[in-house]
């Protein structure tokens, strides 16, 4: 295993708490339940793309991945100081939609 999967596996455990625990951001709650699906870290461990869906959520994922985005900077604060990172990468969030298109696939199929 390459340190870049490493890091991203560590980074997506810290991430999670730090997600359900201390962001408190209304957008990002709105949309529902969130859950990481995938974490990509560069070579070079500078930049780490976050996979997320939303289960359930009244409010709109673009909105809630703004409200993501406006929170980098205090997420990627604690992940480098959680995981002891001389410099904690950039994270880039992407709405994961693979959950969206199962659930019409298995809608489609039951009619």
């Amino acid at each position: 295993m390459s340190r870049a999967e490493r890091v991203a596996g560590n980074l997506r455990a810290v991430l999670a708490e730090l997600l359900t625990g201390e962001l408190k951001d209304p957008r990002v709650q709105a949309a529902g339940l969130l859950t990481i699906t995938d974490v990509r870290v560069s070579k070079d461990l500078r930049y780490a793309d976050v996979s997320v869906s939303f289960v359930g959520g009244e409010g709109d994922p673009a909105a809630a991945l703004k409200g993501l985005a406006r929170a980098a900077g205090f997420l990627r604060g604690e992940l480098g100081r959680r995981l002891d990172l001389k410099f904690a990468p950039e994270l880039r969030f992407h709405h994961d939609r693979s959950a969206e298109h199962v659930a019409e696939i298995d809608r489609l199929l039951k009619e």
